[in-house]
């Protein structure tokens, strides 16, 4: 049996389509159709239903993808024993933020693709929170506070932000000082996001509201920028505009406590070795105080 063909049968089953799968697998729809005829042959048995909006698992689909995931994964592991030390292959999918990815986390997946000329690395941008089982990604790196999920977490670094707003702003509205003030104000937000704050030494959860809300730190720069509301922003985003005076941390007496930037992955018994090593240049590039917004 051919682990290409389980590996294209495993990605279509995962994406929902032959298209999605695809798309993933940097083939053709047509190769994937190939594989999946020749698997589908050698069982002797139909794993996928086509229909024209993609392809659903059969009952036997259903029942044969665990196993060949399974083997799929155990492969993997074969794999990567059997490599020269260091070296790795294979394809590493990376969801990482727009904010901050070219600029921060780009130079590292470029550098680990350098060591590794066998490894291919597929590298999404974008700030919307991927689904990575769903969407077939291997890792993902995110920033902030992370909400309590089934993924497992590794911590690669540190990053700090301020509550900012600007000159014209705080002119026409003032400056929030206290908890209680900030619920009068516009706040600049990704959606329906909750902010941490500390009181003292205890951090606090506040729900801010505003009418101006965008998918991308620096989108809420530029709000910010004209005046529209107050902002919950890395200093990686803003620090130059504080030092031009175009921005001004407002709620100084309830700062921003420090948070992390992680590498998420699946939950598995063990991570594959291109996620161990792609974490370790991150720690090694992030985790002495270089981070964005550290």
């Amino acid at each position: 049996m051919d682990i290409v063909e389980l590996e294209t049968f495993v990605e279509v089953a995962d994406a929902g389509g032959i298209s999605a799968a695809a798309l993933r697998l940097g083939v053709s729809k047509s190769m994937v159709s190939r594989r999946l005829i020749r698997l589908e042959q050698e069982l002797g048995v139909q794993l996928l239903a086509r229909t024209t909006r993609g392809a659903a698992l059969t009952e036997a689909g259903a029942t044969f993808r665990d196993y060949a995931a399974r083997a799929c994964a155990e492969i993997d592991v074969a794999r990567e024993t059997i490599l020269p030390a260091g070296e790795l292959r294979g394809r590493l999918r990376v969801a990482a933020p727009l904010s901050f990815g070219p600029t921060h986390f780009a130079s590292v997946l470029a550098e680990m693709a350098r060591r590794h000329p066998l490894l291919h690395i597929h590298t999404c941008y974008s700030d919307h929170v991927v689904d990575l089982i769903a969407e077939g990604y291997d890792c993902a790196i995110r920033l902030g506070f992370l909400p309590d999920s089934n993924l497992i977490a590794k911590r690669v670094g540190p990053i700090r932000g301020k509550v900012v707003a600007s000159p014209d702003y705080i002119r026409a509205h003032g400056a929030p000082e206290t908890l209680q003030e900030l619920s009068d104000h516009q706040a600049l937000m990704q959606g329906t996001e909750t902010w941490q704050l500390m009181d003292g030494d205890k951090p606090v959860t506040v729900r801010p509201q505003g009418r101006f809300k965008a998918d991308n730190g620096s989108a809420l720069v530029a709000a910010a920028l004209a005046g529209l509301g107050i902002a919950y922003l890395p200093d990686g985003l803003i620090h130059e505009h504080i030092a031009s005076g175009a921005l001004v941390p407002v709620m100084t007496r309830h700062p921003v406590p420090s948070a992390g930037i992680y590498v998420v992955r699946p939950p598995a018994q063990h991570p594959a070795r291109k996620i161990r090593v792609l974490t370790e240049m991150l720690i090694e590039c992030f985790d002495d105080g270089t981070a964005p917004g550290a």
